[in-house]
């Protein structure tokens, strides 16, 4: 697979030049600036489009910590284009394309244009996401492990809206949760555990995993916990396309009513929505205080209960 440095090679290759190729050299020297120059532009101009969103997020979540019922209404016009720019920038650039079969290198080439055109379906309502090409991978046990392959377009919709519904939730998930934190792992979680085990008395540590849990999930408790906090229907109506979107596999598309495809940008956020209010919410008693979330990258659920 090509990528997007390995493309701009040939301008800025700089080779020792020959007395009789002076102006050559210095033909190539000049390109190989002017490259330098594009490069630190763009770089600047991310710096400043991630700083802006950045901005506008942090009020969010400033309004989501000191209003901790509140139902956020009006959340759409935060995914703009500087939020997608940031969401593409994101992406893995060797990433597997979906069924659109289109590479990161290839959106990038006209990223300005794409950006502004997938912008404007969306806030029309004219966004139609596309079946998630199914792929597997294997797991330990000598199972394959089902992936969702998203297509280029709903990776970066997907991530957008992942910034936003992120700045909200992150204040309301409790403690104890690790699984897909912003800065937190199972290491972390294992930490918390071997904290608790050596500081207080303990009887017993269940360790138990949910299992085909993005298999299985139901769709609808899974809009319907995340209507708690989402009152925009502009943006669970993205989840639920994004939840109805299907898979392909051999050239046929399934459309299920549960699961949510494991392997897509937005997946580890709705699976923390809905782990929180059916496994995690405040509850009164000791397993309430002490119940542990540590779910890993490609295990989430994987709970740890000590008491």
């Amino acid at each position: 697979m090509t990528h997007g440095r390995e493309k701009s090679d040939p301008a800025i290759v700089v080779l020792k030049p020959a007395n009789k190729a002076a102006s050559a050299a210095a033909e190539l020297v000049e390109r190989r600036a002017g490259a330098e120059g594009n490069a630190r532009q763009q770089s600047t101009h991310r710096t400043q489009t991630r700083a802006r969103v950045t901005q506008a997020l942090d009020r969010v979540r400033q309004a989501a910590r000191q209003r901790e019922k509140e139902r956020f209404t009006a959340l759409l016009h935060h995914v703009s284009v500087d939020t997608l720019q940031t969401a593409f920038y994101a992406l893995k650039r060797n990433a597997a394309p979906g069924v659109d079969g289109m590479t990161w290198q290839d959106y990038e080439a006209d990223l300005g244009l794409r950006l502004e055109n997938l912008h404007s379906r969306v806030h029309r309502g004219a966004y139609r996401p596309q079946p998630s090409r199914r792929t597997y991978i294997p797991k330990a046990d000598g199972r394959q492990r089902p992936l969702a392959i998203a297509a280029r377009e709903d990776k970066i919709v997907q991530g957008a809206t992942v910034m936003v519904l992120t700045a909200i939730h992150e204040g309301d998930f409790l403690g104890f949760s690790y699984g897909f934190q912003p800065g937190r792992g199972t290491h972390d979680a294992l930490d918390a555990l071997v904290v608790a085990t050596t500081t207080r008395k303990v009887n017993y540590i269940l360790d138990a995993d949910i299992r085909s849990f993005f298999d299985t999930v139901s769709q609808e408790w899974l809009v319907t916990f995340v209507e708690h906090r989402i009152g925009d229907r502009r943006v669970t109506r993205l989840i639920r396309k994004w939840l109805k979107a299907g898979i392909v596999e051999d050239g046929t598309v399934t459309v299920s009513d549960r699961g949510t495809g494991q392997g897509s940008v937005i997946s580890p956020l709705l699976a923390n929505i809905y782990l929180h209010y059916v496994l995690a919410a405040p509850r009164p008693g000791p397993v309430g205080r002490t119940l542990a979330t540590a779910g890993g990258h490609r295990r989430h659920g994987h709970r740890a209960l000590c008491r």
